[in-house]
């Protein structure tokens, strides 16, 4: 049975050739600034909330190609006919599908922290680390960016296996964009990426499809979908530039946020086809 497409609120920001920006989970549309509000300057950005993320309200189940059948929808209601997608973590995993299911329509891909086989090497997490989180969270969304606190509370927290550069312009991105993603994301959502990994989603063999030009950028210390499975999705697009940052991991783009839009622009610059 297929889904019927679920309305999303959706960030457009600027003017010009689109650029669907896709965020991971937990996130939001809003969560995608780090890249919107350079890329709007020259683009239009298109950053929607997906099913059962930030206020895009759902009711009951979905599974994870109902996302798909969403940014379709989406597309034809704001008449893009053409648009480069900007994915991060499951944005970029929904980023290739889009490339597969609609190629006519995808002139290129950025791929954040992804892979079309998501590996992981998270550590177990202890009772320690999600009472440290939830501390170290609540005091940075009182007073975000407060030294004490990433001293005593972030660095001992999971931020460790989110972020290497615990800098007060990483954790300001995490008072801003990252806390309140985490509480609209719905359980149905949690369900949906849970089942997809469980059944072993792997689509590498499906990449040789993909011919645009793509750009994966991954984390060095990733532990949520490691450098080398990034690195291998890479490996299986046939133009793809590869670029891993050394000392960062998942959420690399609030580390470094303006060497990784220098080198969006550059490849953007050395690819003006996927801007057309």
């Amino acid at each position: 049975m297929t889904s019927k497409p679920h309305q999303l609120n959706t960030y457009i920001q600027g003017q010009g050739f689109p650029i669907l920006c896709l965020h991971g989970h937990p996130g939001s549309g809003s969560s995608m600034s780090v890249f919107t509000q350079n890329l709007s300057q020259r683009f239009k950005t298109v950053s929607p909330d997906l099913r059962g993320y930030g206020k895009s309200r759902f009711q009951g189940n979905f599974v994870m190609q109902d996302h798909l059948i969403d940014l379709e929808a989406l597309l034809d209601r704001l008449e893009i006919e053409k648009c480069l997608i900007l994915g991060w973590s499951l944005g970029g995993i929904l980023a290739m599908e889009l490339a597969l299911k609609l190629p006519e329509r995808v002139t290129g891909l950025i791929l954040i922290a992804t892979a079309a086989r998501p590996r992981g090497s998270h550590p177990p997490v202890s009772l320690q680390d999600n009472l440290f989180t939830a501390i170290a969270s609540i005091i940075n969304q009182i007073q975000p960016s407060w030294q004490w606190n990433i001293d005593n509370f972030g660095k001992k927290s999971l931020y460790r296996y989110l972020v290497q550069q615990h800098t007060s312009d990483t954790y300001r991105y995490l008072a801003s964009d990252a806390m309140s993603a985490f509480l609209q994301t719905s359980p149905a959502a949690h369900s949906a990426l849970n089942n997809a990994l469980k059944a072993g989603y792997n689509r590498l063999e499906a990449l040789e499809h993909i011919q645009v030009p793509c750009l994966m950028l991954a984390g060095s210390e990733d532990r949520h979908i490691t450098a080398a499975s990034s690195l291998e999705t890479a490996q299986h697009l046939k133009n793809c530039q590869w670029q891993c940052y050394p000392n960062t991991a998942h959420l690399f783009p609030w580390e470094i946020p303006q060497q990784m839009n220098r080198d969006i622009e550059t490849w953007l610059a050395a690819h003006p086809q996927v801007i057309k």
